[in-house]
């Protein structure tokens, strides 16, 4: 007996010792489970998150404000973010950055750099020969691209967001404008790298707060198709958005709500920045006026008075929202000279009469390309700081001819609280109700390529081909896939936006280069070569647009077939390994594809370029991909294939004579070459 409880003890000890170690491990894994969004606005931004014990929050930032201004003064050994960087504005405006979100992606020849240059002249930007791009050049020995500039902005957020939640945090949703591009996107993704965040997801600020917007009216949608108009007009600019919310039934959680972006339009450049800037050029103009005579130099040649005036003239906008006239007043403007006078809200009108004319623009932009009338959206909601201006209301009113404006949302939250709800879908530490988001490309994306067709006996030519990749107001994330049949040996394609007409022209200016990328196929020739007994079945390229939007290409790889004899008693072992292959990486429609909306589809023959047709028999087949589903919050990319060659999930199909035909793959090198922003 002795011996028996002796035994025992050392068991016990070792049981208790593991449930130890184990509820270690749980309060460790606990103290880093939190989740955090970031909705980057141009003026300021909201950050959230969500923690055990903490659904869905605001973060405080150190002045117990629930926004924080987008600014950083950078000095010699010194950092300042926020308000504090606010505050240092007026002391010392060169080395204090704002609206930097404006010049991510772009080109030096960007008319959106000459625009900030003008906007700001105390900043001086500097050309970077290497990435096309430019710099801000805060003194000879400090200079910074936008990309790390918002980097230590979102750094700034981690921190914020980690004392907050008293736990690190790596993990994070992140707004951007819907009409950024794949330059654009990539800059975000980039500077939130150089901050050590783990991006979630890239969620445009639209999706967001109708998400927000939908979560907290689960219970009125039901399955008839609702609406919805958000009209968002921030600091920035403006984007006007149509939503559809209604239940759809899934394969996973059965009926489960869904919104749909239906429609979209935007004005990059209209919003309440441009408002202020007029209102400042209005002050300055007063001020030189109440010096004329006195030999002074003129106020706009001065960066911190310059920088005094547009403090004054953001409070003087709020203000006159409220109130028919307000009496603008500066100490010491300059040169010790004190600033007073009185401006009307009917001065304010008439200074942005032209930019309230645009209003309307958005609206009728994102009813077009939801193919959709005004009598069918139920109802119009406010989103951003902007349309809180009564004459923005006003003209908006008359141009969706509704009775009244919905207020019922949090004009400055909504996006941040979106945000932050995707965050914790899509994180393995938090179960939430499946919310079924459908997202829309913006921007068109098609293949183009050429290839040498032979018209008449002993007559060459060249035939130019497009294929559409992703097209416009499509849903993704979604995977494609397009077979070129033509080809035995080595060619390149190009990947280009496809039809902007909906663009105007200034906003094709803006949006820069159309070619994303050049790809460079190796290897071929040689593929062919290895297996010359076998069928092409056509060069396939792997295309993935994920939920943030960004484009990649997979993979490409060369797909052959042959027929191997086979005795009915028993399968070869070839064909064996053929069907495991099939079954693992098959190439038909999984079930999961019409719940996710991206069935499979083979196309019709490839559109010819204009003045040709397409050869007999010659066509580019592209088909979807199966993605998983929509409310899982998450599509992995493929397995890379390793060595040079590796089994396609071409199904093996039987023949009359009992032949089944066995599929190989052989991956080859491709060389991508990016045009514009790197």
């Amino acid at each position: 007996m002795t011996v028996k409880v002796r035994r025992q003890r050392p068991r016990r000890r070792v049981f208790w010792a593991l449930v130890a170690v184990l509820l270690a491990d749980l309060l460790a894994l606990s103290d880093t489970l939190a989740v955090m969004s970031v909705d980057l606005g141009s003026e300021s931004m909201k950050v959230a998150i969500v923690k055990p014990g903490v659904p869905m929050e605001i973060v405080l930032n150190k002045e117990s404000r629930r926004k924080t201004p987008v600014i950083v003064t950078l000095k010699e050994n010194e950092r300042f973010f926020g308000d504090s960087a606010a505050s240092m504005a007026i002391k010392n405006p060169k080395a204090t950055l704002r609206y930097f979100q404006h010049l991510l992606g772009k080109q030096a020849d960007n008319p959106h750099v000459a625009l900030y240059q003008a906007r700001f002249p105390e900043h001086e930007l500097t050309f970077d020969p290497q990435r096309q791009t430019v710099h801000f050049q805060i003194s000879p020995q400090l200079q910074f691209s936008p990309e790390e500039v918002l980097g230590m902005v979102l750094n700034y957020s981690r921190s914020l967001a980690e004392d907050f939640a008293e736990q690190p945090i790596k993990d994070a949703v992140i707004t951007v404008p819907v009409f950024f591009n794949q330059a654009e996107r990539r800059a975000v993704l980039q500077a939130a790298r150089m901050a050590g965040l783990k991006v979630l997801q890239l969620i445009n600020d639209n999706t967001a707060t109708a998400l927000s917007y939908g979560v907290f009216r689960r219970k009125d949608i039901n399955t008839t198709a609702q609406n919805i108009m958000f009209y968002d007009m921030g600091s920035g600019s403006t984007v006007c958005t149509i939503v559809t919310y209604q239940m759809v039934k899934t394969k996973e959680a059965g009926m489960q709500p869904q919104l749909q972006i239906r429609g979209v339009g935007f004005d990059r450049t209209l919003g309440g920045l441009e408002m202020e800037l007029r209102l400042r050029e209005h002050l300055a103009g007063l001020f030189n006026e109440q010096r004329k005579g006195q030999r002074a130099k003129d106020v706009r040649e001065n960066p911190r008075a310059m920088a005094k005036l547009l403090r004054e003239a953001n409070r003087l906008k709020t203000v006159l929202s409220a109130n028919a006239d307000h009496m603008a007043q500066i100490e010491g403007l300059m040169d010790d000279v004190d600033f007073k006078a009185k401006v009307t809200r009917v001065e304010f009108e008439e200074l942005c009469a032209d930019l309230f004319e645009r209003v309307p623009g958005p609206v009728q932009q994102a009813l077009q390309s939801a193919e959709m009338s005004l009598d069918e959206i139920e109802q119009v909601i406010l989103v951003g700081g902007a349309t809180r201006v009564p004459k923005v209301q006003e003209v908006l009113l008359k141009a969706v001819g509704k009775e009244e404006l919905g207020k019922n949302i949090n004009a400055d939250e909504a996006a941040a609280m979106g945000a932050v709800y995707q965050a914790a879908a899509l994180s393995k530490a938090f179960k939430v109700k499946p919310f079924v988001v459908r997202d829309a490309v913006v921007y068109p994306i098609l293949v183009e390529f050429t290839r040498e067709v032979e018209e008449e006996p002993g007559v060459h030519s060249l035939k130019h081909n497009k294929r559409v990749l992703f097209s416009r107001m499509g849903p993704y994330p979604q995977r494609k896939v397009i077979t070129f049949n033509r080809y035995s040996h080595d060619f390149n394609f190009h990947i280009n936006y496809g039809d902007l007409g909906f663009l105007g022209p200034e906003d094709l200016r803006v949006f820069g280069s159309q070619n994303l990328t050049t790809v460079k196929l190796k290897g071929v020739g040689d593929s062919f070569k290895k297996y010359p007994d076998y069928e092409s079945k056509g060069i396939k390229a792997h295309f993935n647009l994920d939920e943030s939007g960004v484009l990649s290409l997979d993979r490409v790889e060369s797909v052959f077939e042959t027929l191997v004899e086979d005795s009915p008693e028993e399968e070869s072992t070839l064909t064996k390994l053929g069907n495991t292959i099939s079954s693992l990486f098959g190439g038909g429609t999984t079930p999961d594809a019409k719940e996710n909306g991206t069935d499979t589809v083979q196309e019709e023959e490839e559109s010819p370029a204009e003045g040709s047709k397409d050869e007999p028999g010659e066509q580019v087949d592209l088909k979807e991909e199966a993605e998983a589903p929509v409310e899982d919050g998450s599509h992995p990319l493929p397995p890379e294939p390793k060595g040079d060659a590796a089994p396609e999930g071409e199904k093996a199909t039987e023949k009359e004579n009992g032949d089944k035909s066995e599929a190989q793959a052989s991956v080859f090198r491709a060389s991508v070459t990016r045009f514009g922003f790197r």
